[in-house]
């Protein structure tokens, strides 16, 4: 997640750290660094120079001259401004009535309909029973594509065909939720390819018809400054109360998360962070600014984890940590609970200093794949007790697996590497961060 900016603002920071002792020069420099780094991103011209003068303001204050770690000081600055950047307080949808109504927008290319279905998968995650209404009549095929990405979130999706009125749409829409006991109404509307007064006038009339809790821009974070053009041009005309960012995970400058706060006023609600519906998560700056200072994001991971891992199985895993029982079996599916937390580099990089070490790593996840099917190709004997798998036995599995002895050898050392961790672990011992998979070391 915005990989380029965080590997800039890591050199221009990196030599600062382990300093003693700061001068003006030093700051300066440092302060150049970030400037570029920040244009470099896209990010907003006079955003850039307000943030910067405050960094160095505050760099060559009393706070960093008297500290014993100045260089660290430094870093913490530039954490706590990137985070007031890009807002801080809490920035909850506000999910008010019931049904709560959530009104999309945004131009057409945002990713605007996708991310309706996943923004529906995530709130029922919290609980809630949400339901998707398609007023986009205008595009071919957009309101099939939100039935199909409604039933891959096990949502239903109202429509009425492309021949109905928007307004009258949204209003059925959302008395068909009331009368089925939805409480959550996410409405899609329709969006242009570029910002018209057709577009803002039917936003208009379907804002006012349906009285929407939450009115929220779709915004294509890989499009820089024109998305924040876009998010200004829709505030004069709708109002809108909070931001969904898209594409945060791939190549973006990143522009558009670092400058929209601070040009418009409104908060980032949701972010997304891949192609799958899962891929999007509630938006905390101050997650955001620790994840670009290469600084991870624990409690993020934290949040996947209690998400996807089940607590019985969870227990399970203690328990068999404390008595040295982890077999092949336990660590497949660890390898199956990590792989619904999202990509390996994505799940590794949320953990403190690991991301920077990953950098050069070549990561492939289909990796696991070959994992999984070594560990198939053992017998529920051999999986639970490997110590039974002997050169015939390990010649048989390859050849059943499509691998070789040597790949077979490498997961049987990785498998007591991890066995080895985890008796630590449950000793309260601080353990190595053990050997990937095989084929994905770096």
């Amino acid at each position: 997640m915005l990989d380029s900016l965080s590997d800039r603002l890591g050199s221009a920071l990196g030599g600062l750290r382990s300093r003693g002792r700061l001068s003006e020069d030093d700051v300066s420099a440092a302060v150049r660094e970030i400037r570029l780094a920040l244009l470099e991103a896209d990010v907003n011209f006079d955003v850039v120079k307000q943030f910067t003068a405050t960094i160095k303001e505050r760099a060559l204050g009393a706070e960093v001259t008297a500290s014993l770690t100045p260089g660290q000081e430094v870093v913490r600055i530039v954490h706590e401004e990137l985070t007031r950047l890009m807002g801080e307080g809490s920035s909850k949808l506000a999910l008010r009535g019931s049904p709560a109504v959530i009104l999309v927008c945004g131009l057409q290319g945002s990713g605007k309909t996708t991310t309706c279905g996943k923004l529906a998968k995530l709130i029922a995650a919290q609980g809630k029973r949400p339901a998707l209404v398609a007023c986009d009549v205008y595009r071919p095929a957009a309101i099939q594509q939100l039935v199909t990405v409604g039933g891959q979130a096990g949502v239903p999706v109202y429509e009425r065909g492309a021949d109905a009125d928007p307004v009258e749409i949204a209003k059925w829409g959302i008395q068909q939720a009331k009368e089925e006991g939805r409480d959550v109404v996410i409405v899609d509307t329709a969006g242009r390819l570029t910002v018209d007064k057709d577009l803002m006038g039917e936003l208009v009339r379907i804002r006012d018809a349906i009285k929407p809790s939450d009115t929220l821009l779709v915004l294509d974070s890989m499009t820089g400054q024109d998305a924040v053009a876009t998010a200004q041009a829709f505030q004069d005309a709708i109002k809108f109360d909070g931001l969904i960012l898209t594409k945060l995970d791939g190549d973006a400058r990143g522009g558009a998360a670092l400058s929209v706060r601070a040009i418009t006023g409104v908060p980032i609600k949701v972010i997304t962070t891949g192609e799958k519906l899962d891929q999007i998560e509630e938006f905390h700056p101050d997650r955001l600014a620790s994840r670009i200072l290469g600084m991870g994001d624990v409690l993020s991971l934290i949040e996947k984890a209690e998400q996807y891992v089940d607590k019985d199985k969870a227990a399970e895993l203690e328990r068999k940590m404390k008595s040295a029982e982890f077999g092949l079996d336990d660590m497949l599916e660890q390898l199956h609970a990590i792989r619904k937390m999202g990509s390996l580099s994505s799940v590794l990089g949320m953990l403190p200093g690991v991301g920077k070490q990953l950098k050069n790593a070549k990561i492939d996840d289909r990796q696991l794949d070959r994992v999984e099917g070594m560990i198939l190709s053992m017998t529920p004997e051999e999986r639970s007790n490997p110590a039974l798998i002997n050169g015939s036995r390990r010649a048989r599995i390859a050849k059943g697996s499509g691998s070789t002895v040597q790949q077979i050898n490498d997961l049987l050392k990785q498998h007591q590497q991890m066995k080895k961790m985890m008796k630590q672990m449950a000793n309260g011992k601080k353990p190595k961060l053990p050997m990937l998979p095989p084929g994905m070391q770096g």
